[in-house]
């Protein structure tokens, strides 16, 4: 998968209920500029972009539309909304000129929208969590960890 480098103008950062999205604007270009007629492409799929000095660093998007007319291409790009921390690293960085890389991911659309079923617990009246029975726990992944390092370190004897 071959990366696009951009310098672009990131416009915006807008969030609603499910996901958080980025306009990006790329001034200056020249019809049937490679770097930008390769972006055609990229349209309706699922990207990883980064932000050249962003501590979100590569970030999966839907790449939602791209438009040309005289003077700019404009991009928008949608992040879900489980990314937070991703979303407020990046909102630092909007309204500026940024190197902008972006390529396209092995995820599909489905796969980028489809819901992550969690764990199912109740809440007693105290507020605290009750969990299934058979529910691992951290205490249990802690003892069988230390079974295991003890296994190392006992002598076998050789027959």
């Amino acid at each position: 998968m071959t990366k696009t480098q951009l310098n672009v103008f990131f416009k915006m950062q807008q969030k609603d209920d499910k996901k958080e999205v980025l306009k990006f604007e790329i001034k200056g270009q020249e019809e049937g500029d490679e770097s930008t007629t390769a972006l055609y492409a990229l349209a309706g799929s699922i990207i990883l972009f980064e932000i050249e000095g962003c501590a979100a660093g590569e970030t999966s998007a839907e790449f939602m539309n791209i438009q040309r007319d005289s003077k700019k291409t404009a991009m928008k790009f949608a992040i879900k909304g489980d990314s937070e921390k991703k979303a407020q690293e990046l909102y630092k960085y909007a309204g500026r000129n940024v190197n902008l890389s972006i390529q396209q991911s092995q995820m599909s659309i489905e796969e980028f929208y489809e819901d992550n079923p969690g764990i199912e617990y109740q809440v007693d009246e105290n507020g605290n969590v009750e969990v299934p029975k058979d529910q691992l726990s951290i205490d249990d992944v802690e003892d069988q960890e230390e079974q295991d390092v003890g296994d190392l370190f006992e002598e076998k004897e050789l027959h």
